[in-house]
Order: structure tokens, then sequence, then C-alpha cells
């Protein structure tokens, strides 16, 4: 099987400084407008002084970041942890001066924990959401009073306070954990995604090297049959002259060997276009098992029902991968054999993969086929099940198959796959792309 490089977890936690400043400009238009409503249209009292010096020094931060970077330069963690606890701390500042949690925008003390929790690590997130909790505890007994009419005050009871405070900390740790689990899956997918591709195209690439040696051959025929024609004259005239004799028959012959290596070179993309054109679905089968024969598990072929001719269709380098992932996780994690059960009729084709290991873990059968890495219990010398299933299952599919992935209770151990193709997939390229459109 092809070793996947594995994705780099630090690329997909670069937040773009752009877009950082972009939410800040709308912070600070949003802060601004807020400040000046309560200050001068409801005319409480407020040190707007002070508010807008708060205010300017995020701009400020701002127009320095967007001349110091170019707007596509992606921020390390550490400098996109620093800009967010630089905004938290920031707003507490514009909260203590507006009535601490009795402000009704104390809620958006959750914004930079969600922002965080989308774009950086885990344990980052952390430090920012309890920071922020924090804050919301201090705001809580500490902060001026709540701009109010001129000459009165609007007390805040304390259970009240109490219930804002349970509001924070509750928006701040659901919308951090939902936000970051979003975040991850989709990372996640981005990454077995790509992944995926670079199995294709290692396999085409593989696929098209008898190509590129049978027009390699085909150049190099001319100059070779001017080479085996000037030895075949040396040799003529050079017969009877021992000193070179022996040296131009070994010319001569071993451009004759050229000769033939290039004939079969030139041959290769003419019978493996006929190979590729027409696999029968027995030889698929063998093509994929044979890897994976020599590794102390008995795999048992059982061929099942057939009704009509055998399956025949092209030679599908994803499928060949996405069985060949399925048959080596088989043997992974089973004890002594692995069975490969198949058999078709006029509607499907049907494959079964069989192990006497213990099966998948109840907790994660549902999720088999997801990019996530979780491994079978009592199987330490076998792989992960997470991103190789994925691709498996991708490539398959891409190929019209269908697959279920459960224990095999009847028998009282082992994990089952089953593969299933229709019929028409096997018949007509072109009734299997109309299929895979109708059913995205």
């Amino acid at each position: 099987m092809l070793e996947l490089p594995t994705p780099d977890p630090r690329q997909s936690h670069r937040l773009r400084l752009n877009t950082l400043i972009n939410l800040r400009w709308l912070a600070i238009v949003g802060q601004s407008v807020a400040v000046l409503v309560v200050a001068y249209h409801f005319n409480f009292p407020l040190p707007v002084g002070i508010c807008f010096a708060l205010i300017a020094g995020s701009a400020w931060l701002n127009l320095f970041l967007a001349f110091r970077h170019p707007a596509t330069h992606r921020l390390r963690p550490f400098a996109a942890i620093g800009i967010m606890v630089f905004d938290a701390l920031q707003l507490a500042g514009l909260l203590y001066l507006t009535g601490g949690l009795t402000n009704p925008f104390s809620l958006l003390m959750t914004v930079p924990v969600v922002v965080s929790a989308t774009s950086l690590p885990l344990r980052m997130t952390i430090v920012l959401g309890a920071l922020s909790l924090g804050l919301a505890t201090l705001l809580a007994f500490f902060h001026l009073p709540l701009p109010w009419y001129s000459g009165t005050e609007l007390p805040m009871p304390p259970v009240y306070v109490a219930g804002i405070w349970i509001a924070v900390v509750s928006s701040i740790t659901f919308t951090g954990i939902y936000a970051w689990r979003v975040a991850e899956e989709a990372r996640l997918l981005a990454d077995a995604l790509a992944a995926t591709e670079l199995v294709l195209q290692r396999e085409q690439h593989l696929s098209a090297l008898d190509g590129l040696a049978a027009a390699a051959a085909h150049e190099l025929g001319t100059p070779l049959a001017t080479i085996a024609l000037v030895a075949k004259e040396m040799e003529r005239a050079l017969s009877g002259d021992e000193r070179y004799a022996e040296d131009v028959r070994l010319l001569r012959s071993q451009s004759e060997r050229c000769r033939e290596i290039l004939k079969r070179l030139t041959s290769l993309s003419s019978e493996n276009e006929v190979h590729m054109a027409q696999l029968p679905f027995t030889s698929l089968i063998e093509e994929v098992i044979a890897p994976h024969r020599d590794f102390g598990v008995t795999i048992r072929l059982e061929p099942g029902t057939a009704k009509g001719a055998e399956p025949i269709g092209r030679r599908n380098p994803g499928v060949i991968y996405g069985l060949g992932n399925l048959i080596e996780n088989a043997v992974d994690f089973a004890r002594e054999q692995v069975t490969v059960r198949w058999s078709w009729d006029h509607d499907r084709v049907l494959l079964d993969i069989f192990d006497d290991g213990r099966g998948f873990p109840p907790e994660i059968i549902d999720r088999i086929g997801e990019p996530y890495v979780s491994r079978r219990p009592g199987a330490d010398s076998g792989g992960g099940l997470g991103l190789g299933l994925f691709i498996a299952k991708t490539l398959l599919e891409r190929s019209g198959a269908t697959l279920r992935f459960r224990n095999a209770m009847e028998h009282g151990k082992g994990a089952v796959v089953e593969v299933a193709w229709p019929r028409d997939a096997f018949r007509d390229p072109g009734l299997l792309q109309q299929m895979l459109a109708d059913r995205g």
C-alpha cells in the first residue's frame, strides 16, 4: 500500500491576518456607534474619552498590522492568540467603564473564544477561554455604574448579575466547544480529501509509466537501428582481423539485445491497455489480495452465487487501492484467517471481507469511514481505523459502490465489510457517471 504523508496540522491552524483585521474593524465600528448613541442620543453619563481611547488602541493595532504584513499573511498560533488576548482585554475594559456584566453587550466576550476555537489549537483556546471567564468574574464585582439617566442609577439585584455571569460562562463554554468541534471536523475532512486526491494522482502516475516507456522505446528505435547496421558492416569488414573481430561481435550482439528490450517495451503499452480495458472481477480480487498473502494470515477465497456472465470492467486504480486497504486492515486485525466472499447476479456485484479478530468496537462502528483515528481493541500490531478507511470508502464510492461495516455477530467474532456495486457499473462507464450524477 502507498504510504501517505501526514498533513501538517500547523498549516491548518494558521489564521489569515486579513480575517482578524476585518473582524476588528467591524468591532471598532460597532463599539464607536454604541458609545456615540449612548452618550449623545440618550444623554447617559459615560466616560467617552476613555472609551474612545480603548477603541483607538484597537484601531492603531489594526493599522500597524495592516502596514506591517501583507493581507494574505498567515499568523502563527502564538501571534494570533496574542491578538485575541488583546481583543478580550480591550472589550473587558469597555465593559468595566459601562456597567460590567450588567451591560447587555457583555455576551460579546464569547467572540474571541469562538474565533480562537475555529482556527487555533485546542490548548490555546482553553487558555483564552479561561482568561475570558476570569475577566467575566471580575466584571461581576468590579465595574463602574451602568450608564443611565442623569441623576439616577439602575441598581441590579445580585441574582440578576449572577444569572448574567452564568449566561456568559455558558455561552463561552458551549460556543467554544461547538465551534472547535465543527472546525476540527472540517480540517480532518479537508486533510482526508487531500490525501485521497494524492492517492489517485500516484496511482494514475504509475499507470502512465508504461506509456512513457513505450514512447522512449519508439524514440530510441531509430538510432539503435543505425548502430546495429554500422556494427554489422564493421563485422563484415573486420572479420579477418582477430584484433577487432571479438569486440565487433560483442557490439553487434549487445545491440541486438537492446533491440529485443525495446521491442518488449514497445509492446508493453498495448498489452497493458488491453489488460486495463478488460479486467474480470475475479482477476481484480486476485490482484488486490496478492500483496497480502505472506503476512502470517490465511486468506480464504469463497466464490458465491454467480448468475450471468462474470462482470468485466476497466482496471480502476482507485478501486484497487480501496479494496487493498480493506484487505490490509482485515489482515492487520485478524487472528488467523481472512475470508473473501463474492457473488453477482443481473442487478448487483457483491464482495464481503471477513476477519476472525475481535471486530469493531461498538462506540466507533457508526463512525467507520469518517476521517477519525481510532483503533480496534486488542490489536496492538494493527493500524489505525481512520484516514485509511475514509480514503478507501471515498475511492470505492466514486466507482459506484456502497459500503457497510458491521460485526459478524452470527459467527460470534470478527468484523465484516460489505461492498456492493450495481451491475451497470461493470457494463458501461457512461452509465456509472450518470448514476453517480443522479445520486448526487
